[in-house]
């Protein structure tokens, strides 16, 4: 708490400071998201106006209302979001100004003056009135617009931009083009993104890669949550504006994710007045839901929220047939019954000081209440051959709860939106608290119960400094402080009650600490060549105390962190980047977390505490070309890991006896006795170890192409080997493999302006030391229609389209041979309708959004 009132007191002091700094001089520009950001300015109550004194004590300024109508010139209609602005020669700036409402009609407060009055809508031509003289209430009447032919073909490339933009280092994914996640969540919004797949368990994966970091507007969020894989399967598709693949990360982030990242960035609006969306839907297996998004700007504050609440039962199913080497033989029919119930909420109020700084708080809440009836058919043959049939349920629930509290400050020096400083305070307190009472044949077996809290608190600051013409130098530090507190307990049924197990539970705290410095620079030569030099430094200190069998053990570490970025642009429509950075991989709450899984009695995940960070060096060389009506982007890139993550299966060294529920160890004294007696089943870990080196090479390319105006294809393709060498145990684990995976997407416009959308994603089959998985496909589809003359917008969808959404493998380890199936969820079909209100389909970004947004648009190029 003291670091809050620490954070508060300093903020507050830069706020009052800023307060006083003066006006930027501004432009006359008559870029539309420039006019709108210089509208977007204090307009008071309209209800009430007082005469205000000038310069001169002699001289009153009154307060006037001016009023007009802006209309379509051919159609006559009203043009809603028409922009007005009055700009006053004598202080060289607008001094404020406004947009029309749905009736076209606005009414502006304004002092007493003379202006020269600019009347403008997207694709219209301008009109402009120099030097009228307002001096009291007046209505100037109404304004006919006429088409701008030349802009309406602009403003056409901006409403039927490619779904995916092309930066410098990075990709962007437009998630509103795209119908098939229309009522779905974050998680099939990633699995739509181009060089991203998401497996059947929900876990996502960048160019092939599982160690990828997820961010929310560029910084950690309680919106990942604990589990970031259930997290993202809360938090509805709309609340999103876009994503950021950023394969070669500058100094700017951090340095975790040797894959790269993955910047999720929320819908927020700056347009002044009332505006939101609001979506609802249906779908089968049960689901239902409701999202929206609301803006409220008046003068000097943004109001915003994005809520939505969200139920759905996803029936999945597993299956695994186990062959021990003894002879004996086991498997598994395992049907999940889930019940997901959550509801998030997102709310802030943007300050904007005065014209160079601005303030920005937000509260976000997330709860979440499920349930996992997990049933389990189990066949047992011993190895003398005689067959029992098990049945073992596991009624789990689960309720999630995260609360976030945020402050940005954002401060520009000169009337130069480059040359800024910036506060970021980010405080989260988040529980997850699992409870399970395990049955077997019908009788209580084992009580479960794992209560997870984390805390986190994030500290940074940047600041960036422009330098001659084109150069540009930044700075910052951040901390990330995170403390796990893992409470978990194992009771035993006995005799008739419940015993606590005294071996299994057990209570651990991991705390981490993060504090990191950067700088980078970087510059622009002969209007072609860019370079971005950044070093980044990161300290780690990690603590891991478990409680009950008193283990504590530090780990601390110091790392540098260089990164290089460059690019050479041939021409507008061709260029070429080079990337280097190194990148550090920590283990992730599940990977440390030691306490067993209980749904199988034989087959467990395991966290391990004792892993340690492993460290990658990745080159990425890209190509990007715009031939016609196709864009394609390629790289080769090529990563070196050292102390690589790598699961394995191994024997836990127990043994399960069916028959009497109980769990013998093979040093136990009376082992062999049980052994003759009872047929007793290997109890086998799935557990992360660091291997020796991990080495990936690959190549990609996404292309898009857009034949004619109704009908627009993507495509991605990534082919990729690694090689992995290391010893365990005395066990080798040496493995080359060679996998890859496609994603094709088709849109076409049919008539009657139906959107009709497919999605096709194929996995190649892949291999490691102990695991063969088989490929598989995955099918989508979708059709929307605008209503209400674009206000709103109706989706019908279906994922998984041929139920083939199923992960196959086989796996070999030194006691058995087995061979699994599982499927997440079955098929599923989505009905949503979304309601816009003062808001366009095709919502208009422009730089000084992405930024408060926390974009990184710092040297990028659109390919």
């Amino acid at each position: 708490m003291s670091k809050f009132y620490l954070t508060t007191t300093l903020l507050l002091t830069i706020f009052s400071l800023s307060a006083n700094s003066q006006s930027l001089n501004e432009s006359t520009s008559t870029d539309k998201s420039l006019i709108l950001n210089k509208v977007n300015k204090s307009i008071p109550n309209t209800s009430n106006y007082t005469s205000k004194k000038s310069d001169n004590p002699n001289t009153t300024i009154k307060d006037v209302v001016v009023t007009g109508t802006v209309l379509d010139k051919e159609t006559k209609e009203p043009l809603e979001y028409a922009t007005v602005s009055f700009f006053n020669e004598r202080t060289n700036k607008i001094e404020t100004g406004g947009i029309t409402d749905a009736n076209g009609n606005f009414s502006i407060p304004i002092k007493a003056g003379i202006y020269t009055i600019t009347i403008e809508y997207i694709s219209y031509k301008k009109q402009t009135i120099p030097n009228r003289e307002i001096s009291s209430n007046e209505n100037i009447g109404t304004f006919y617009l006429d088409i701008n032919l030349e802009a309406l073909k602009a403003v056409e490339v901006i409403a039927e931009r490619t779904t995916v933009e092309l930066k410098l280092d990075k990709k962007i994914y437009n998630v509103g083009k795209d119908l098939t996640v229309s009522g779905g969540t974050v998680s099939d919004v990633l699995d739509n993104v181009p060089s991203v797949s998401v497996d059947v368990e929900g876990n996502v994966a960048l160019r092939g890669n599982d160690n990828v970091r997820i961010l929310i507007n560029g910084k950690p969020s309680g919106l990942v949550g604990l589990n970031s894989t259930d997290a993202l399967r809360q938090l509805p598709a709309e609340s999103i504006e876009r994503v950021e693949v950023i394969t070669s990360p500058s100094a700017r982030y951090d340095a975790e994710g040797t894959a790269g990242i993955l910047n999720i960035i929320l819908r927020r609006s700056k347009l002044q007045g009332l505006n939101g969306a609001v979506t609802t839907n249906v779908g089968h297996p049960k689901a239902g839901g409701i999202s929206g998004n609301i803006n409220y700007r008046n003068g000097d504050f943004n109001f915003f929220n994005t809520t939505g609440y969200n139920y759905s039962e996803g029936p999945g199913k597993a299956f695994n047939e186990s062959f021990y080497n003894d002879g004996s033989y086991l498997k598994e029919k395992r049907n999940f019954d889930r019940i997901r119930k959550g509801l998030n909420t997102n709310f802030g109020v943007e300050w904007y000081i005065n014209d160079s700084a601005s303030l920005t708080t937000a509260l976000f809440y997330r709860n979440s209440d499920n349930e996992n009836n997990s049933t389990n058919n189990i066949l047992e043959i011993d190895k003398n051959g005689i067959e029992q049939n098990r049945l073992r349920f596991d009624p789990e629930t689960e309720d999630d709860k995260t609360v976030q509290y945020s402050v940005n400050f954002d401060k520009q020096f000169n009337g130069d939106s480059q040359h800024k400083l910036t506060f970021d305070f980010q405080v989260e307190n988040s529980t997850e608290d699992e409870n399970s009472d395990i049955v077997q044949d019908g009788e209580n077996v084992e009580r479960v119960r794992t209560l997870e809290k984390q805390d986190r608190v994030l500290l940074q600051s940047d600041y960036v400094k422009p330098l001659g013409e084109n150069g540009q130098f930044e700075m910052g530090y951040r901390g990330n402080f995170n403390q796990l507190d893992t409470d978990y307990t194992l009771q035993n049924f006995v005799n008739g009650v419940f015993v606590l197990n005294n071996n299994v539970s057990n209570n651990l705290i991991y705390r981490e600490y993060v504090n990191a410095a950067y700088t980078q620079y970087g510059n622009k030569i002969n209007g072609k060549f860019n370079y971005l030099f950044g070093l980044r430094m990161e300290d780690t200190r990690i603590t891991i105390n478990q409680i009950a069998t008193n283990d504590l053990q530090r780990k601390n570490y110091l790392e540098w962190f260089p990164t290089v970025n460059l690019a050479y642009e041939f021409s507008k429509e061709e260029s070429i980047t080079l990337g280097y950075n190194r990148r550090i991989q920590r283990p992730r709450s599940r990977f440390i977390n030691p306490f067993p899984s209980r749904s199988s009695a034989t087959s467990l995940f395991q966290g391990n505490p004792d892993i340690d960070p492993s460290f990658s060096n990745t080159f990425d060389l890209g190509y990007l070309k715009k031939i016609g009506k196709a864009n394609l982007s390629s790289s080769i890139y090529y990563a070196h890991e050292t102390n690589a993550f790598n699961f394995i299966s191994e024997p836990t060294g127990d043994y399960y006896i069916f028959e009497t529920n109980q769990t013998v160890n093979e040093n136990d004294p009376n082992f062999d006795n049980l052994n003759q007696q009872y047929n007793l089943v290997a109890i086998q870990r799935h557990t992360p170890i660091n291997m020796a080196t991990n080495d990936r090479f690959g190549f990609e390319f996404t292309l898009s192409y857009r034949p004619s105006k109704k009908w627009f294809i993507n495509s991605n393709f990534n082919l990729f080997q690694t090689k992995l060498q290391g010893t365990y145990n005395d066990v080798v684990y040496d493995n080359n493999n060679l996998s890859w995976f496609a994603r094709l997407s088709n849109k076409y416009t049919l008539p009657g302006k139906i959107d009709w959308q497919t999605q096709l994603f194929y996995r190649g089959p892949s291999e490691d030391s102990q695991n063969k998985r088989e490929g598989m496909i995955f099918t989508s589809m979708a059709f929307s229609k605008d209503l209400f003359k674009d206000k709103a917008s109706i989706t019908f969808n279906v994922r998984d389209l041929f139920n083939t959404a199923k992960r196959k493998m086989t796996t070999t380890t030194e006691i058995y041979y087995s061979k699994s199936e599982f499927q997440w969820r079955q098929r599923s079909f989505n009905l949503s309708f979304t309601y816009r209100f003062n808001q366009q389909k095709n919502r208009e970004r422009n730089k000084e959004g992405q930024r408060g947004n926390g974009g990184d648009d710092d040297f990028e190029m659109e390919g």
